[in-house]
């Protein structure tokens, strides 16, 4: 079967999935990304040029993906889509004690509800439908290592994160029926506005924390190198590319700078050990 040239990036505007973007453009495909604002559909036309289609809509504006989901099945006909790439998200951050509902509910209708209403919008033209004229399709999630070990102030980040990791093993078995594939991808820090627009204005946010001290010491002694000494998004996005041109992608793809100091080895470590380190690092306990 002819394979569709079709691909949607969500939160193209944007880190990771504007280097997709333009990664996919190159190669020859076209590509359909959402962005939430005008202005941005206009930057990124006139930068990508005839194969990009922008697709005005936010993630949780449920109507908005579905209308997307119609346009873009009235566009593309019975070419199908070759892959969808569920990259937007937001990271909320800190204090476990002083975050708020909103917070949490925030995070999670962004990274997890989200990704899940464009999911089951676009699984239709992926191929889950019966006599679908194209290949199966495939659906690459941008998680993060978020989604198997935790750091400090993230929770928030870091159970939306999980919870994509569990909804998409799941989801990988289910859509055996029709043939697509459902891959991870867990970059570690990348260089993208992600974190800039969330850790800027957290000290403020949270000044008259007991945590105030410790959130500054974890900035500087993890969370600021490790962003420093990143993988750029362009190198994260050639990445995931390679791996969405497999003939047979990896179920998990980890994408992190200095694997074996910043990946493999604190998991081989006992995790009490790796939370006693961490601790004492960061004056949580003595």
């Amino acid at each position: 079967m002819t394979k569709s040239n079709n691909i949607l990036i969500t939160g193209a505007s944007t880190g990771i999935g504007y280097d997709l973007a333009k990664i996919f453009v190159r190669n020859g495909y076209q590509v359909f990304g959402s962005v939430r604002k005008q202005a941005d559909a206009d930057r990124l036309l006139e930068e990508l040029g005839q194969d990009f289609s922008p697709l005005i809509f936010d993630v949780t504006d449920y109507k908005a993906v579905e209308k997307a989901a119609k346009r873009m099945e009235g566009e593309i006909g019975d070419e199908g889509l070759g892959c969808l790439v569920n990259n937007a998200g937001i990271a909320v951050g800190g204090p476990f004690v002083d975050l708020k509902m909103e917070d949490f509910r925030q995070q999670f209708e962004v990274n997890v509800f989200g990704l899940i209403k464009v999911t089951q919008a676009f699984l239709p033209l992926l191929g889950a439908r019966e006599n679908h004229p194209t290949a199966p399709g495939k659906i690459m999630q941008i998680s993060s290592v978020s989604g198997r070990m935790g750091m400090p102030f993230v929770s928030p980040y870091v159970g939306s994160k999980h919870a994509v990791e569990g909804i998409t093993e799941s989801l990988r078995k289910e859509l055996l029926m029709y043939g697509i594939d459902v891959v991870l991808i867990e970059p570690g820090p990348i260089k993208t506005p992600i974190w800039e627009k969330s850790m800027d204005p957290l000290f403020d946010k949270f000044k008259n924390s007991v945590y105030l001290p410790v959130m500054k010491k974890s900035h500087e002694k993890f969370m600021g190198p490790s962003i420093e000494n990143a993988l750029s998004a362009e190198k994260a996005a050639g990445i995931i590319f390679k791996e969405f041109e497999k003939k047979r992608s990896s179920t998990r793809k980890v994408i992190i700078a200095q694997k074996f100091k910043n990946w493999t080895l604190p998991r081989l470590l006992p995790t009490r050990t790796v939370d006693k380190f961490l601790g004492k690092a960061l004056g949580l306990i003595k």
